[in-house]
């Protein structure tokens, strides 16, 4: 079982690695945030169907489930909108700085969900963690949009794996990710449908940005995003979290090697993101701690 463990934990990694990329793709399409996420889980939804169907795995769900997962479809099209709107008002470092706080909103909405206490130094991190976010707010305040729409994603991405942590315990998680996937894709074309301004002609593509989107949709969405709920039934939804606060350290070494000058930030975001990150971090270290000494 440890051994089962070690595994799912090393596979996240290389799933959070991957996801370093997508917001360094999200800055590189040159697409609109709804119309880019409407075309990610809609590719994304096509592949997972694909190995679905190959793999002869029924799709068959109760009503009562189903209804579950078109609400988590929705909290993932509004987590993926704000993240590329955070990103283009912002830049990919002042976004991923931000989601850095996943694990410590996790840790505070995860006693609602599995019925424990909020521990003392989860709130003493929190303050912390907040502290630290001023202080990058004071410094960087003219990003402070793009600093509002990570956090309404980060949210919104806390809640949907704190539901899919339940959820998978009654369904294989490619059926689960593409029902929510479809669902997302519903309900960002209502909205199209409901906006006069949004016309045929912003749908259309570059090459460039079909190959983008195409890596984005396969790789970084339907392989990771599906590989990660699977991984719920061996890790708790804060151990993912956790791990998933080392995508800002991933993204924005590669954003500054690959897009360059633009995500150079000054010295003090760079000292109050290293505080968000290692907060987090002694965080998860000693809830381990008083894990094992129970």
């Amino acid at each position: 079982m440890q051994n089962d463990n070690l595994k799912a934990y090393l596979k996240l990694h290389l799933i959070v690695f991957i996801w370093g990329f997508t917001a360094i793709l999200g800055a590189l399409i040159s697409i609109n945030s709804e119309i880019l996420v409407w075309y990610r889980l809609l590719l994304a939804s096509g592949f997972i169907f694909f190995s679905i169907f190959f793999r002869k795995k029924s799709l068959k769900i109760k009503i009562k489930f189903l209804f579950q997962l078109i609400f988590v479809g929705l909290l993932i099209a509004l987590h993926w909108i704000f993240f590329f709107k955070a990103i283009k008002t912002s830049n990919i470092s002042i976004t991923l700085s931000i989601f850095s706080l996943g694990a410590f909103i996790t840790s505070l909405l995860e006693p609602l969900f599995y019925n424990r206490k909020v521990l003392w130094y989860e709130v003493f991190f929190g303050v912390l963690i907040m502290a630290s976010l001023a202080f990058v707010l004071h410094v960087e305040i003219n990003y402070f949009e793009g600093v509002i729409y990570a956090l309404i994603s980060i949210i919104l991405g806390v809640l949907f794996t704190l539901i899919n942590g339940k959820l998978i315990e009654k369904q294989d998680s490619s059926v689960i990710t593409l029902y929510e996937f479809l669902s997302g894709v519903g309900f960002i074309s209502i909205y199209f449908l409901m906006q006069s301004e949004i016309t045929f002609a912003q749908f259309s593509l570059s090459f460039y940005d079909f190959s983008l989107l195409l890596i984005l949709a396969s790789v970084c969405t339907a392989y990771a995003f599906t590989a990660s709920v699977k991984l719920m039934d061996k890790l708790t939804p804060y151990t993912v979290m956790l791990t998933t606060s080392l995508e800002p350290v991933y993204g924005i070494v590669l954003a500054y090697f690959i897009i360059g000058e633009k995500e150079k930030m000054s010295i003090e975001f760079y000292i109050g993101a290293i505080i968000i990150l290692i907060t987090v971090i002694l965080n998860g270290i000693l809830k381990q701690y008083y894990s094992t000494k129970k």
